[in-house]
């Protein structure tokens, strides 16, 4: 038999009828799934019912599940198939996401108590620059930045999750992360 991965074996577990092993899986991936799918949508209550259709599709497909790629290549790829449905339902593209107090509160790091409000504002305006620069990359990038970063996904799992080649995954990525860069260095 083939290895898999803790997250693959917990899948196979739960298609086994094995209901601890999804809330493993669930409570692991839940966190990178939902800021996934709300940093591609317009509001919280989209990128909720995408998360839930996610989800439900996980377990209807648990029975049939084989682990052909990662777990989380799997799911990502679930999530962004939902993503694109939803906005093809709709006639439009993604829209950027705007920042909420719930991604606010996400965004801002933990202050050490030994922080003054001088080095605390520091630190959340710094937060505050990386989701606007995230948020103000292309659809294509943001998408692939945002696998890797919330997924853990590589180069060959976004190309496998998005439908495209290797050397567009790479090149989508690697343009994020100079605009990234670029962006912050700039904001110093």
């Amino acid at each position: 038999m083939e290895a898999h991965g803790e997250d693959e074996e917990l899948m196979l577990r739960y298609g086994a009828g094995d209901a601890r092993a999804f809330e493993r899986l669930y409570t692991r991936h839940k966190g990178g799934v939902f800021r996934f799918l709300r940093r591609q949508c317009a509001g919280n209550a989209v990128a909720e019912e995408l998360f839930q259709d996610v989800w439900m599709r996980v377990v209807s497909a648990r029975a049939s599940y084989a682990p052909s790629a990662k777990f989380t290549t799997w799911l990502y790829t679930i999530a962004h198939n939902r993503l694109m449905d939803h906005y093809r339902s709709l006639g439009r593209r993604p829209p950027h996401a705007s920042l909420d107090d719930e991604d606010a509160a996400i965004a801002e790091p933990a202050a050490d108590a030994a922080d003054g409000p001088e080095r605390t504002f520091d630190r959340k305006r710094a937060a505050e620059r990386i989701v606007a620069a995230v948020e103000a990359l292309p659809d294509a990038q943001r998408e692939a930045f945002l696998l890797q970063q919330e997924g853990g996904l590589s180069v060959e799992e976004i190309a496998q999750t998005t439908g495209v080649r290797f050397e567009t995954a790479k090149s989508r990525l690697r343009y994020a992360l100079a605009k990234l860069r670029s962006e912050l260095e700039d904001a110093r």
